[in-house]
């Protein structure tokens, strides 16, 4: 999947919105990556999965873990494509943790799989676990690299789609931006 199908892809499903974002990371942005408007349907899941599935099956995961919300539907669906075990992280007193009896084991190989990296806090949070249970972060796979390369994670990170997305601290924004009021869409 070449990274123009993946761009019209969230183009035609209305996933790639325009106006004045703020962004789970804290900074605004003019655009916005609404995966699950793209991922609500299950042949482009499955098309967009099965893509990034063929990017990180060299790195044979035992197990792919995400970060809820906007990682499970693509991460379940990678794990699907990979045969692996599928876990998640999610959010107790505003910190994620593992929770519902999921256990990583000591060497365990894992993946983490994300729907959009900007700065990686989600990602980071995420292989923390993974590296607080003694597992082995084989590296990262997202849908969407916002950084366009840029973060890092300490780990191999592969993408579908890398863009260098205009992103500002709330301080330093343009006057466009400024002058519009701001939507936060995302999980927070």
């Amino acid at each position: 999947m070449t990274k123009d199908e993946v761009l019209q892809i969230f183009r035609d499903t209305g996933a790639l919105l325009e106006g004045h974002f703020i962004l789970r990371s804290g900074l605004h942005s003019r655009q916005y990556f609404q995966c699950a408007l793209a991922l609500q349907q299950m042949p482009i899941v499955e098309t967009v999965g099965a893509a990034l599935a063929d990017k990180v099956r060299h790195l044979d995961p035992a197990t792919v873990i995400a970060p809820a919300m906007g990682g499970l539907v693509l991460g379940q669906e990678v794990a699907r494509q990979l045969r692996a075990r599928f876990i998640f992280a999610e959010k107790e007193e505003g910190k994620l943790v593992l929770r519902r009896g999921f256990k990583i084991a000591p060497g365990e190989r894992i993946l983490v799989v994300e729907d959009v990296v900007t700065k990686g806090g989600r990602v980071q949070e995420t292989i923390e676990i993974v590296r607080q249970n003694q597992g082995l972060v084989l590296g990262v796979a997202a849908a969407v690299d916002r950084s366009n390369g840029r973060v890092n994670l300490g780990v191999s990170f592969l993408s579908l789609l890398s863009l260098a997305v205009e992103a500002f601290e709330a301080d330093k924004l343009p006057p466009d931006l400024a002058s519009t009021p701001p939507v936060k869409p995302g999980s927070n």
